[in-house]
């Protein structure tokens, strides 16, 4: 399918279903609860408004000046968050309304009171529910990304990389909303760990290098013994994927493209693969995952990492006998337990470090920043510091 179509197909579904979702929670929220025709107008009008603001807020956010775009994009956003909060909640007080209702039928088939009560009573709990989970996800979104260490084991690594420390980064999607401030705190928590390689795993951006230089140029401050390395996700590929990848090697950052690189770390040599996003294929050039190429020739004695931008690269990754593979996309689900339940249908890992193989493992970062909604629920943002170390054999245990 050309990459136009896809697009519009996109874009279609992504629209008739902001049209229906706002139809139901007007009708949910609005229409069943006041009997006032000038009170349903007003929430129709604003249901409308809102529906309006969030198809088309994140693409002119990015048309307009910064100061003005970031407000039309925190409204845009902030609204999609609070509809992927009450629609499930909606969606359960309603089975709970149409319980109550069917029980009491014989007693009172047609009681418009007792209907207009529990709609209102719906209504209220729906409303309280997601205004206050929104509130928490607000303030944990908020809050600076927490530093989360892991300690991976390796059969068969050299005592040399015993120890060998990696920074992950992923998801921070600089954009409308995140920009240079963050960044430049990112820089400095990251250099003040002292790493021996930095790992950036996709979704860096959203929006043009035109737009956003100014904003990812502090990155280019990273500091680790063996640098920074990037792989592209699949936001790259809506923002201009070749663009950045000139301006991030501009920064001196490794992009690198279904291709490795060995890293000599004290005499022992560690293999450093990236990939190009999963679903990169179609979108122009040379762009397309191709892992058999970036491991094409790779001495299976020496030990491996692997940054991939989605998960879904595990199975091949253990079928070629990579140790460590490092991801994103996920963002944890973001906002728990909908989006964890959603990511899950389509990605075999979630969030954390998972054993997949017995010499493969795969850590699956929730994101240093967010898409979307400026909101997390029980997912929090993190900087994650990998430590690579050895497992020693029976035999050498025994001595």
């Amino acid at each position: 399918m050309p990459q136009w179509l896809r697009v519009a197909v996109f874009l279609t579904v992504f629209a008739l279903l902001i049209v229906g979702t706002h139809a139901y929670l007007y009708r949910r929220l609005v229409r069943d609860v006041f009997t006032d025709r000038r009170r349903r107008r007003l929430g129709l009008a604003l249901f409308v408004g809102a529906g309006a603001v969030m198809l088309g807020g994140a693409v002119v956010s990015r048309m307009l000046p910064r100061a003005v775009g970031e407000w039309v994009a925190l409204a845009a956003y902030g609204w999609m968050g609070m509809v992927v909060l009450l629609l499930p909640i909606t969606v359960v007080v309603d089975a709970v309304r149409w319980a109550l209702l069917r029980w009491g039928r014989d007693e009172a088939p047609r009681d418009p009171g007792r209907r207009l009560a529990l709609a209102r009573g719906a209504a209220a709990v729906t409303a309280f529910g997601a205004t206050g989970a929104g509130a928490v996800g607000v303030k944990t979104c908020a809050d600076p990304p927490t530093l989360r260490d892991i300690e991976v084991p390796v059969r068969g690594l050299p005592p040399a990389l015993d120890g060998f420390t990696i920074a992950q980064l992923t998801d921070i999607h600089v954009g409308p909303i995140i920009g240079a401030p963050f960044t430049r705190q990112l820089v400095e928590r990251v250099n003040a760990l002292d790493v021996d390689l930095v790992a950036i795993t996709g979704d860096l951006v959203d929006g043009s290098v035109a737009r956003l230089r100014d904003h990812v140029a502090p990155l280019g401050g990273l500091k680790s013994r063996h640098g920074t390395y990037f792989v592209t996700g699949n936001h790259e590929y809506y923002s201009g994927a070749d663009a950045w990848i000139a301006e991030l090697r501009r920064l001196g950052i490794t992009v690198l493209r279904n291709e490795r690189i060995t890293v000599e770390h004290d005499g022992a040599p560690l293999d450093v693969l990236g990939v190009d996003d999963w679903r990169s294929k179609g979108f122009g050039g040379d762009h397309g995952h191709d892992l058999q190429k970036a491991a094409h020739g790779r001495d299976p004695t020496r030990p491996s990492l692997l940054l991939a931008h989605q998960p879904k690269v595990i199975d091949e990754a253990a079928s070629l006998g990579l140790n460590v593979v490092l991801c994103g996309h996920t963002h944890g689900g973001q906002m728990w337990p909908f989006g964890s339940i959603v990511v899950a249908m389509v990605q075999p890992y979630v969030v954390g470090l998972h054993q997949h193989a017995p010499d493969t493992w795969i850590y699956v970062h929730p994101g240093t920043g967010y898409w979307g909604p400026p909101m997390r629920l029980k997912v929090r943002a993190e900087i994650a510091r990998i430590t690579l170390r050895a497992v020693l054999e029976p035999d050498q245990g025994q001595a």
